[in-house]
């Protein structure tokens, strides 16, 4: 074998190259991996939004679920001692008798939009939130009259 020389110098090494497919496959399980698990409790997760009529309508596939049911209340009846309120939600369409236990807000009442959060227990919706839908509209009042009036009637 010769030595190298200045004028005969070795050949440049070849650079090996490294195979991709271990990386790639790495990456994708990671990606799979962490979609299945997102994705997969999602479904438990879900809480749908539901009018009475809709409910009706999918009962087999919403049984059992936490959910939401959205309509106008009416036959309200609480009792501010134990706090305990039965009142129906209703679309037009269907309506479901409602339980829930708690404090009620001042806007609650006969024909005012509400939401309640819970599930069915048998053809009852025992609720755990309620939410009550104000109006959206604020008048200012624009002389001392209007004020003396606004404020006697929430008196």
């Amino acid at each position: 074998m010769s030595q190298p020389t200045p004028r005969n110098p070795l050949p440049r090494a070849r650079q090996r190259r490294r195979n991709p497919l271990p990386v790639v496959l790495g990456v994708t399980a990671l990606v799979g991996l962490t979609a299945f698990i997102a994705f997969g409790n999602l479904n438990k997760s879900l809480e749908y939004f539901v009018t009475p009529t809709e409910y009706s309508q999918q009962k087999a596939e919403l049984e059992g679920r936490p959910i939401r049911i959205g309509g106008l209340v009416r036959a309200v009846d609480y009792d501010p001692q134990t706090l305990a309120l039965k009142f129906v939600v209703s679309d037009g369409g269907a309506s479901f008798p409602v339980q829930y236990s708690g404090a009620v807000s001042d806007l609650f009442k006969e024909n005012q939009g509400v939401v309640v959060r819970g599930e069915f227990q048998g053809n009852i919706f025992h609720a755990q939130e309620l939410i009550v839908k104000h109006s959206e509209e604020y008048n200012v009042p624009k002389t001392q009259t209007e004020l003396k009036d606004m404020l006697q009637q929430t008196q």
